[in-house]
């Protein structure tokens, strides 16, 4: 019995969900799992808590004595990055001088906003689903958007400022790894091979048979909108969370600066 937290967003569910329903060989392993928000795994990880774990990947160089990065479960790809919102149109030099609402100190959002404008300090975490309402209550001058947010946004009278994505691919020209899923370090090499093998199964199998994952997915999707859900998926999901390969693993090592493999 392995411990293990990943959250409720519509690409954790998708992609976990045959290794959790027996589709897919998980070779005598049996998971107790939990659900929580991005910025709550990686305090869990900072904790050491669980023993396979979702995290952000700027999250990893803070637990990686602890943890390593399974190949498979990424969020990684192009097109995908966060957004920075505001009410009004904001010209990028005043960016610095905002009150902005981030999605947690330790998120890779964050760390490209960090990249993007370094002096810009005034930041206060919230949960990323509160970060719209924060920005049209005006608790914020601009937000910064993850998850299935992205996708709505325009319908609340929101604009974008910058999509941190596509300020990653200028720069890099790779695609931006957002999400990882970190196993426990002290753990038999053999069972963490299994939890990998697995999990890339289970992605695999979801991929190919996307119907069977949506009650699950749904379930635990807060409200979603089913478009939002399959458009989330559909993003978030792709060849590099079956497996990074060489371009994802140049990803993550080109946004931490050091090898990770």
């Amino acid at each position: 019995m392995l411990t293990l937290a990943f959250s409720p967003c519509p690409n954790d569910t998708f992609m976990f969900w045959a290794m959790l329903h027996r589709q897919v060989d998980t070779f005598g392993l049996t998971f107790g799992t939990e659900m929580k928000d991005i910025e709550q795994l990686n305090r869990a990880a900072t904790e050491q808590v669980f023993d396979v774990v979702k995290i952000s990947y700027a999250h990893y160089p803070r637990v990686s004595a602890a943890y390593q990065l399974l190949t498979a479960g990424s969020a990684l790809g192009f097109g995908n990055g966060p957004l920075l919102i505001s009410r009004r149109k904001i010209y990028p030099d005043e960016v610095p001088h905002l009150r902005i609402a981030i999605p947690g100190v330790d998120t890779t959002a964050n760390r490209l906003l960090t990249m993007a404008y370094p002096t810009a300090a005034n930041r206060k975490t919230y949960l990323f689903s509160d970060i719209e309402e924060a920005v049209l209550s005006n608790e914020a001058d601009a937000g910064l958007l993850i998850h299935e947010t992205r996708f709505t946004y325009a319908q609340k009278g929101l604009r974008k400022i910058m999509d941190m994505g596509e300020y990653w691919e200028k720069e890099t020209g790779l695609p931006l790894p957002l999400g990882a899923i970190a196993v426990r370090r002290e753990l038999p090499e053999e069972t963490k091979r299994q939890v990998n093998a697995a999990l890339r199964e289970s992605v695999r199998f979801a991929l190919q048979n996307p119907r069977m994952t949506d009650d699950f997915v749904t379930r635990h999707a807060q409200a979603m909108e089913p478009d939002v859900c399959r458009k989330h998926i559909n993003l978030y999901v792709n060849e590099f969370s079956i497996d990074l390969g060489e371009t994802g693993t140049k990803a993550v090592e080109t946004l931490l600066g050091n090898k990770i493999f």
